[in-house]
């Protein structure tokens, strides 16, 4: 996986949720603009699965939402992902299949020690991402409700449903079941593996009215189906180490703002204690999480607005790079928080 430049926050010994450690942790991370002398002008932007911070950039810039020359974006990458710690990048004996469970706790705990103690943030202004991105933000304003204003989670969930655990269950037994995985001790790249591991992706990733208007020739350039699935989704992960999306897929699965020793497994009361005002944006017809399980969140929080993405490119609404029309949508609901 390749990627811009960035920074690295040196965490120390950090101990997990699950038990374990994850010893001489290390954070990635990215920054834009200049912190005020208040140090309340953050925008936290955290990343998506296997995603980096490279992923967050349409959305940072003058004139857009993120704006360097108003705030001070943050952009932490996700343990697993190959920058921060990960399987790949951990030395011996608990890199590759021996890296211990991280949780979607453990990343936003890691990420505010980055903001608080290591940058001098005293307020967040904003929390605000794609899919796993979005899953980071619910848990922040969860965890840390005194801390953060507003969040504005898009294409994601404040836990990851049974359904989608089902989604999930099916990649992984596409990615494992190549020989050459040899349970994670693998000693060149589990290829096909990989490659079925896109194909699963392929059907999840964008809705039914996406292939029946066949955008992926129209809007996307390919000559066919196959050779969307083949150029697009089983080149989407041929990059990424094997056991680093393992480590993310177990952080997704286990995603929920409830499970934490603060809330117990009560969902329903840590969403009832978010207190930042939320733009909770589901794409119409993300299979992943679905616009009745947006529903269900905003009706249990304080002041949360339901913005549906009036989109056929599921899942793919929340990576606009491909899509100006949901970049439009999203950048504008943004903006719109942020004047209030």
């Amino acid at each position: 996986m390749t990627s811009t430049p960035f920074l690295v926050f040196d965490l120390g010994d950090f101990k997990l949720q699950k038990g374990g450690t994850l010893r001489a942790a290390k954070l990635a991370y990215t920054t834009h603009g200049t912190l005020n002398t208040a140090r309340d002008n953050a925008i936290v932007a955290p990343v998506w699965f296997a995603g980096t911070h490279d992923m967050n950039t349409w959305l940072i810039g003058p004139g857009e939402p993120l704006d360097p020359e108003r705030y001070f974006v943050i952009v932490p990458n996700l343990f697993g992902n190959g920058l921060s710690s990960s399987p790949s990048n951990t030395p011996a004996p608990f890199d590759g299949p021996r890296f211990p469970a991280v949780t979607m706790v453990d990343n936003v705990r890691a990420q505010h020690e980055l903001v608080t103690r290591h940058l001098g943030v005293k307020h967040i202004e904003l929390v605000t991402g794609s899919s796993m991105g979005a899953m980071q933000a619910f848990h922040w304003a969860a965890l840390y409700p005194d801390l953060v204003r507003r969040i504005a989670p898009f294409c994601g969930a404040a836990r990851c449903s049974r359904h989608n655990q089902v989604f999930l269950e099916g990649v992984r037994a596409a990615l494992t079941a190549d020989a050459a995985f040899a349970r994670g001790a693998y000693t060149t790249r589990p290829e096909r593996g990989l490659r079925a591991m896109g194909r699963v992706y392929a059907g999840w990733a964008l809705s039914q009215a996406f292939y029946r208007e066949g955008l992926d020739l129209t809007a996307l350039g390919y000559s066919s189906l196959e050779d969307f699935i083949i150029g697009f989704w089983e080149s989407a992960f041929l990059d990424v180490d094997a056991n680093d999306l393992l480590a993310m897929l177990w952080t997704w699965q286990h995603g929920d703002i409830g499970d934490n020793e603060h809330y117990r497994g009560d969902f329903k009361r840590a969403l009832q204690e978010i207190r930042a005002r939320a733009f909770v944006m589901p794409s119409q017809t993300d299979l992943y999480f679905p616009p009745e399980d947006s529903e269900i969140e905003v009706a249990h929080m304080r002041n949360a607005q339901l913005h549906v993405i009036p989109s056929i490119w599921g899942h793919m609404a929340g990576g606009p790079a491909l899509n100006p029309v949901d970049a439009a949508f999203i950048k504008q609901k943004l903006m719109e928080l942020l004047r209030d």
